[in-house]
């Protein structure tokens, strides 16, 4: 499948801006089943300088400078991409866990794709107990891993209530937990930090989903969103699997990877800081189109 991506940041400032240094994350991937064809993004008002570079997990990333003054800021990235890929199905047999658990630690290689990177807790997903022992329901001794992550995949999804309100970017980790409701990066971080909490590795990724309005809906535009999912360590066979805990899916050819760490503050799509006062507007529109 072809896909042609637009994602559209903008800024609203009650008060001009005098600077602004954003770092950019929106090139998707070029791996695991998906093709990078071309990428853009446009940036008004004009950047004074803009430079290119590869973080530590191979994400793309763009160091953007204005020094003109603004109320303003418009971030248009527009990209295409193929993606082919085929989920394994979900009765496939699997190794036990807890062997997969006991090769990781063995890992010695410290590069972006190795486990090792993503056994441990990071800035947004903590080792939590109650959180351990929810997910260990999953893996009772001996259970092949893709059983046990499908299965906990499962329960977050009939368990949690996806609710928009219920929280924000900085709520921590263990309320999302205790009221059992949150969206798509939530129920990641929570996926994550059980598996985390079993010693397995787990990795945050975003990206877009690709959505299908309602038969004789028409599709609307800017209605497509961010999302995001988990990526697990199965051994050195299969290697990473990705799980929509969202939606209880494998991952396949409706999803499209943007970036991938070890949990959001790794991924943000557009971050950094300004100069400034008073309030500011966020305003983020997705699209995703096939192509053929």
């Amino acid at each position: 499948m072809i896909y042609d991506i637009r994602h559209l940041t903008t800024y609203a400032y009650e008060n001009p801006v005098s600077f602004a240094r954003c770092s950019l994350r929106l090139e998707p991937k070029s791996a695991d089943g998906q093709q990078l064809i071309a990428h853009a993004v446009e940036i008004r008002p004009r950047p004074a300088a803009r430079a290119a570079r590869y973080d530590f997990f191979g994400t793309h990333t763009e160091s953007v400078l204005i020094e003109t003054a603004h109320r303003h800021l418009r971030i248009d990235s527009r990209s295409r991409v193929k993606v082919a890929r085929h989920a394994l199905d979900r009765a496939a047999p699997s190794r036990p866990w807890e062997t997969v658990r006991d090769v990781a630690f063995e890992a010695t290689s410290l590069g972006p794709s190795s486990p090792i990177g993503y056994i441990f807790a990071s800035p947004l997903v903590p080792v939590l107990a109650p959180v351990t022992a929810y997910a260990s329901m999953s893996f009772p001794p001996g259970r092949g891993i893709l059983a046990g992550a499908v299965d906990l995949m499962n329960r977050i999804r009939s368990g949690f209530k996806y609710d928009p309100k219920a929280t924000v970017i900085s709520t921590p980790l263990r309320e999302v937990f205790e009221k059992r409701r949150g969206v798509c990066q939530d129920f990641a971080h929570l996926m994550i930090a059980g598996l985390r909490g079993l010693g397995l590795p787990a990795a945050y990724v975003s990206g877009y989903l690709r959505t299908v309005p309602p038969p004789g809906k028409p599709r609307l535009q800017g209605a497509d969103a961010t999302h995001a999912w988990v990526s697990l360590w199965c051994g050195e066979g299969p290697g990473w699997i990705g799980f929509d805990p969202t939606n209880d899916l494998l991952i396949e050819n409706d999803h499209i990877v943007l970036a991938v760490g070890r949990d959001f503050s790794d991924v943000s799509p557009v971050d950094g800081i300004i100069v400034g006062s008073r309030k500011q507007k966020l305003g983020v529109a997705v699209d995703v189109l096939l192509v053929d």
